[in-house]
Order: C-alpha cells, then structure tokens, then sequence
C-alpha cells in the first residue's frame, strides 16, 4: 500500500515527510492504523546523532541505520494479521511497547521485560521476524524503522512481540503515551527507584518522562517531591501533576531538600533531563542522603564514558547508582495497567499532551520541544 511518513535521511537534517511503499506483513507481523504518535526525545538523539551507531560497528554486523522513518510511541488499531499469526485479529487496539518482548529469552521469563534480548537489533531498522524490511521509499529505496515500529507514520507493519494488546474503551490518542514516556517516566519511580510511602523524592528535568516520574512518585505514597527544571511554567505544571515543591536547578534545590527533610536529603533522586551528561551525576547524588538512590533514566550520547562522581561519599554514605530503562517495567502488565489507572482517574495523560500537531508540522513540533514549549508534543492522524 502506499502511505506517508516522516524520514530522517542522515543526522543533523529535518524530518522529511515522503510518500512511501508498505509492504503487507509477514508471519509474526500486524499492519496497524495509526491515531497517534508521540514526540519523545529519543527520535530527537537520532537527529543529534547522539543515538547513532558507530559507523564501524555498523559496517561490521551488516546493520545500515539510515535512512529511518522515526517514531516508537504510538497506538492504533490492527488492519491485516500476517499468515499463520496468533494472538491479533483485525480491530484490535494496540499501543506498541518500544521494546518488544518476545516472552521466551532469560530476560523476559525472569519478569525483565524491559531487558528483552530483541532489544538488541532495534536500531538495525530491520523486523525483528526475518531482518527485511517492510517500509521503502517511493524510489524503491529500503527505509528502517525506529525500534522497529515507525510510528511516524499513519500505518506501519511491527512484529507482534512489540504489540500490547488494550482495551477498546481507552482514546488512543491518549493510549500511545504509555508506549514509552509515561510507563518510563512512572516506571523510574515506582520500580526503579522504589519509593516507598513517606520518602521524599527530587525528579530532574519535567519533559514527558519527568513529569510521569512525578505521578509515579506521588502515587507510591512520597511525602515530598521535588519538581526540578529552569523552566518556570514546566514547575507550575509540576504541582499540578503531584510534586509538592519545585527548584529551577540542582543547586537551587539542595538548600529546599535540606530544610524539608531536615537536613537527611532526598530518599531518592531521577535524572531525567533531555540529554544526560557526566557532570549531572554528582550534582544529583548531592541530593541524595546516606543509602539513597540515584536513577539514571535520560538518555546519553552512545559514547559518553565520562561521569563525575565522589567516590568517597558513594561508598563512606552507601548511596546507590543505578540505571533504567522504560521504567525497569513489563510491558505487557504495565501497559494495560497505567491505562486502567488513567480510566479510573488516577494516572493524569489529558494534562501531558501540550500541543498535537499533523505529520506535516513534525519539524514545528520537535523546535517546540528544544524551545521548552512541550511537555509532550503528539502527531494525530486522520
């Protein structure tokens, strides 16, 4: 079939919106109709070439990541089950999870979702049933696919092991957000940083997935959260969404901690700034009191290796450092789960959405973005 769809020829270029070829899907596969599909930053580190592999590397495993349709976050309705298919038939809604979970690797049957070993082919653009592709320019070119989803797009073909199967009652204009920021954002406080009721909480940067990492903070029960950005409106929303105070920086914030929790600090700290850097990691384990945690949960350059950090206080202190990745959740229970939480009224995705835009307008969307207009910006389709 023919469709449109935003592209990413090479990094450091604008997304450029072509018509494009969709094969039919294969075994394993579903063809989905699109309603929605979120702007996460993510897309944006392809753009910055912070997300991109090393040439080399690439040229070694065969693996060719551009030309890319973007987009991970995304829900619609499935179109066309591929032959010998099992679980999916036309109508059903799905959101699609960025990383798939095949159920079979030690991963996922240990209840490590999030650590599928699919995961490790999502940037190739390939499908993960057979490594073709699918999506292809209107000059016959191969086009990759974001995570193996594409959702840039109005339809798009994805292995069923990156499908989650929802409720039929859910907008999906408001069900493609738990694709990624959301599950991430509520994830990385809910598991892994484990807030416990009465801890106080500092969540760094109030992009989607800081503001979810708010909720998810306030829900498990924290006595304090921190809302922490230089951008004064994102603060006010903040306080809105169950942050109990608010800095415009780190350091702003150190003396608030302080005072409120009495001179022991936050329980727990989330780094979820656009881009993170090795200089930040110190500066938020500042905020951290003896056996807190620090999360990691922005997204680096793929070569950072440079982090600063006291040693003496990590170990004299027993703070902790860890990483996360969607949250640390399981898709397949998290997903229909927060959906529910937002039909009841207790997860807010209504008050995430800023500003929704055509797939025409995606460039205008992202420069809302850099610009701190967002807090979370959505393509609708027709």
């Amino acid at each position: 079939m023919k469709t449109r769809a935003a592209i990413l020829w090479e990094p450091h270029t604008d997304w450029s919106v072509e018509d494009i070829e969709l094969d039919p899907p294969k075994r394993g596969e579903i063809l989905v109709k699109l309603a929605a599909s979120g702007l996460c930053h993510s897309d944006e580190h392809m753009v910055t070439g912070d997300m991109v592999l090393d040439p080399e590397l690439a040229e070694a495993f065969g693996l060719k990541q551009f030309p890319v349709i973007g987009g991970h976050e995304g829900a619609g309705v499935v179109e066309e089950v591929g032959p010998d298919t099992v679980g999916f038939e036309v109508g059903d809604h799905v959101v699609f999870s960025f990383i798939p979970s095949c159920g079979r690797c030690p991963s996922c049957s240990t209840g490590h979702q999030h650590l599928c070993d699919l995961g490790a082919f999502l940037l190739s653009g390939m499908q993960l049933s057979d490594f073709s592709y699918r999506h292809h320019s209107k000059d016959g070119k191969d086009l990759g696919i974001m995570v193996g989803l594409g959702t840039f797009s109005p339809y798009t073909v994805v292995n069923v092991d990156s499908a989650v199967k929802i409720r039929k009652d859910v907008p999906l204009e408001r069900a493609a957000l738990v694709g990624c920021g959301v599950t991430t954002g509520w994830g990385s406080s809910v598991y892994a940083a484990d807030v416990q009721s009465g801890e106080s909480v500092a969540v760094v940067g109030l992009g989607g997935i800081g503001m979810s990492a708010v909720q998810g903070a306030a829900m498990a029960g924290a006595r304090h959260v921190i809302a922490i950005d230089p951008v004064d409106w994102k603060r006010e929303k903040a306080l809105t969404l169950g942050a109990t105070h608010a800095a415009a920086s780190m350091v702003d914030a150190q003396p608030l901690i302080s005072e409120i929790t009495q001179g022991a600090m936050a329980d727990k700290a989330i780094l979820a700034v656009g881009l993170a850097t090795g200089d930040l990691i110190a500066p938020m384990m500042s905020l951290v009191k003896k056996a807190g945690r620090g999360v990691v949960t922005a997204v680096a350059n793929m070569m950072a290796d440079d982090v600063k950090l006291n040693l003496f206080e990590m170990s004299m202190m027993r703070k902790e450092l860890v990483g996360c990745i969607f949250g640390n959740a399981n898709p397949r229970y998290d997903i229909p789960r927060l959906l529910d939480l937002y039909m009841d009224g207790r997860l807010k995705l209504d008050e995430m959405v800023t500003t929704t835009y055509t797939l025409d307008e995606i460039n205008q969307g992202y420069q809302d973005m850099r610009d701190g207009k967002n807090i979370r910006g959505v393509i609708v389709y027709d």
